[in-house]
């Protein structure tokens, strides 16, 4: 316990701590006024693995039980607790040591070649449709969704999103479309129900492929989208509008520049691309071990400065960039509520361990965009400056727009 005792006294500021050690010793670190929880530790070596990496420690002591709440903490009050101190945590001098050699590996704790990209995508999203009805919309959108207003459905905040994203394609008649990253397939569809466009999707997981070509079948737009089962660096051709959604993330700092520079291939020169990504307020870091071991291998967040550092190589405009800060915080919260609400369904389907490894994923991720450095940030890129309109007024013109398209169709299929 002693490692772990002057890393804890570094890192409780704010609030009291109450740690019950693995031979029932009550140890409390103490800060200044907040909130006050308890947890207890069941296994010694703990103590160590938690100093060299706290993130995989807590996160695989939850899932295994070597780590448990007690008296009235709550899992999400927990990591909060650990966002509301997380600069004691960094101060901390050995915990930047370590911080600093992964750094240092991060080249290839973020790999995304060819092949390697599709077995991190796989890890993920090919563990069976039927999770992600669970605790996602109904039509699987999973990434931010945009609340217009608190009292707002996941459901209609998920269609304000696509909304935003395609007034700010700014598309016209003909144009032929393309998805990175395309998921389930909603955002293509969507293009197409409000547009004459054609949209060709591409994703690297096989279960999100199949199930996108039959949900644009059953939308009666399968003549005009289409989706393929393909690594974008291997796409030929021009695209007038690009779009990619909850991607990029998947693409590792040491592939930004390849990343940036397929896209440009692929514009024209009056095309527009709408990027849609997590982001950081910070400076470059690293990702995640738990996330990295356990979510997304090969993810990483970026920081923004790395994100315009190349753009500038890739020679792009960013003709309009867009932070939303709470709004994919709420997005997780409702998707814990549903997952919640379910969680003997994926009990069942998987075990009690991968139940407790998602609790951690989802309730993590929230506190991460409430208290940590976390944000989504879309970007409007072109190989013109002049490529949109020289004011913002046509991207909300536009989402009204939709918005009386929706509603006429939904109309219709009232009557």
């Amino acid at each position: 316990m002693f490692m772990l005792d002057g890393l804890l006294r570094s890192f409780v500021r704010r609030g009291t701590l109450n740690v019950i050690d693995h031979e029932g010793r009550r140890h409390v670190f103490a800060g200044g006024p907040g909130p006050e929880l308890a947890v207890r530790i069941h296994d010694r070596r703990f103590y160590t693995r938690f100093v060299v990496d706290p993130d995989l420690a807590a996160g695989e002591g939850y899932m295994d039980g070597t780590l448990t709440l007690e008296e009235g903490t709550t899992l999400r009050g927990l990591l909060g607790f650990y966002f509301l101190n997380q600069e004691g945590m960094a101060e901390y001098r050995l915990r930047r040591f370590f911080e600093w050699t992964s750094f240092l590996v991060r080249r290839w704790q973020q790999s995304n070649r060819k092949g390697e990209a599709q077995k991190n995508v796989s890890h993920h999203y090919d563990i069976g449709n039927e999770l992600y009805r669970l605790f996602l919309d109904r039509n699987l959108i999973y990434s931010c969704a945009y609340f217009r207003s608190p009292d707002e459905t996941l459901e209609e905040a998920q269609r304000n999103k696509l909304r935003l994203a395609a007034a700010k394609l700014h598309l016209k008649p003909g144009n032929r479309v393309l998805d990175i990253g395309s998921g389930w397939g909603d955002m293509a569809i969507y293009l197409a129900q409000m547009e004459d466009v054609e949209v060709t999707g591409v994703t690297l997981s096989k279960e999100q492929h199949e199930l996108s070509n039959e949900r644009a079948r059953a939308a009666g737009v399968g003549n005009r989208v289409r989706f393929e089962l393909k690594d974008y660096r291997d796409l030929d051709g021009t695209f007038d509008r690009i779009v990619s959604i909850g991607m990029f993330e998947h693409v590792g700092a040491h592939h930004f520049d390849e990343f940036f520079a397929k896209v440009n291939a692929l514009m024209p020169d009056d095309g527009v691309m709408m990027l849609h990504s997590i982001g950081s307020m910070a400076p470059p870091t690293t990702a995640s071990s738990f996330y990295r071991k356990y979510i997304f291998p090969g993810g990483y967040i970026p920081s923004l400065s790395e994100v315009f550092a190349s753009l500038e190589r890739s020679r792009l405009w960013a003709l309009d960039v867009e932070i939303l800060r709470l709004h994919y915080a709420e997005t997780l919260k409702h998707w814990f509520e549903r997952f919640s609400a379910n969680r003997a369904k994926v009990v069942e389907m998987y075990d009690e361990r991968f139940a407790r490894m998602w609790e951690f994923y989802l309730n993590s991720a929230e506190m991460m965009f409430r208290g940590g450095t976390q944000q989504v940030f879309q970007l409007q890129l072109s190989r013109s400056r002049d490529a949109t309109p020289l004011s913002r007024d046509y991207i909300i013109d536009k989402q009204r727009e939709y918005l009386k398209a929706e509603e006429k169709k939904l109309t219709r299929r009232a009557a």
